[in-house]
């Protein structure tokens, strides 16, 4: 009777492991990517990933793209996300490496290439749900590629630590005087254009200003809870974050140009009014050549 009983309660205890929600991919492989080719200033070696951590790597998003376990608890899954957007970033640049910047490439955001829970999307779209979670902490753990992007963190992002890690690394970006800077001496904020692209995220401008107000280091930003504070928006340097040199001459034209030739109506456009640039050449010869003819039969 005794073995009986014990049979069954380790038959109830198998049950109980079943049924448990899963965790989904193991965020430790993506944990050790990160802390090998990402340096302390949170710039990637795209150049040593591509040449010998793609297998790691890939290991991590094999699982990324696999389905994840049905009742995956909430905050698994948010931090999964976040991890599975930066690392698949990660893969679309050492994809394309080298190349100065994420707008090189062709529709990097919009484009259904990823493989995330078992269905095809686009960064954008995983970005879109975890953005549902109403949790405007997660622009500052989203990392595009880009200069100034927040910093991408040396460690996955796990369901056990989310809120600390969140509000760490929301802290970090905030404090980045290259990316956000607090002035209260003039009554101003000069921050991230990602507080006004997603301008939404934050509530009002009164709910940003809370924001910026609670997370900025060491209360520089509590002024911006007084009447006539002002917030500015930044440029965004769209240049690699590559450990290297590559993508820091990276400017504004370039951008424009690459925004251009990816986009389908403008590339047409360009197209067109290269052909009526050289049609009008031809026909402007042409006219030059019969008028010399005409000129010399006289």
């Amino acid at each position: 009777m005794k073995s009986l009983a014990q049979f069954a309660c380790v038959l109830a205890s198998a049950h109980v492991l079943m049924a448990a929600p899963g965790t989904g991919p193991d965020p430790s492989k993506w944990e050790a990517v990160l802390k090998k080719y990402v340096n302390a200033e949170a710039r990637v070696d795209y150049g040593g990933l591509k040449q010998h951590g793609l297998g790691d790597l890939d290991g991590f998003l094999r699982e990324v793209a696999a389905p994840w376990p049905a009742g995956i608890e909430v905050n698994t899954r948010k931090a999964a996300l976040i991890n599975a957007y930066n690392a698949l970033t990660v893969r679309w640049i050492v994809t394309n490496y080298p190349v100065e910047s994420i707008m090189k490439t062709p529709n990097p955001f919009k484009a259904q290439r990823h493989a995330v829970d078992g269905r095809t999307v686009s960064l954008d779209q995983v970005e879109s749900e975890l953005r549902a979670i109403k949790d405007p902490r997660i622009h500052a753990a989203l990392v595009c590629a880009a200069r100034s992007c927040p910093a991408l963190r040396r460690e996955a992002y796990v369901a056990e630590r989310l809120e600390v890690q969140l509000d760490d690394n929301t802290r970090a970006w905030l404090a980045n005087s290259q990316l956000n800077e607090f002035l209260p001496d003039r009554g101003l904020a000069s921050v991230s254009p990602i507080f006004k692209w997603y301008g939404e995220d934050f509530g009002s401008a009164k709910g940003l200003s809370s924001f910026l107000a609670r997370h900025a280091p060491d209360g520089r930003g509590t002024f911006l809870l007084s009447p006539g504070a002002r917030i500015e928006f930044k440029d965004y340097g769209w240049g690699l974050n590559d450990a290297s040199t590559l993508g820091g001459g990276y400017s504004r034209w370039n951008l424009y140009w690459d925004l251009a030739i990816h986009n389908p109506t403008v590339r047409w456009a360009i197209v067109g009014a290269i052909g009526v640039l050289i049609g009008g050449s031809f026909w402007w010869l042409g006219r030059r050549r019969a008028k010399a003819r005409n000129v010399s039969g006289a």
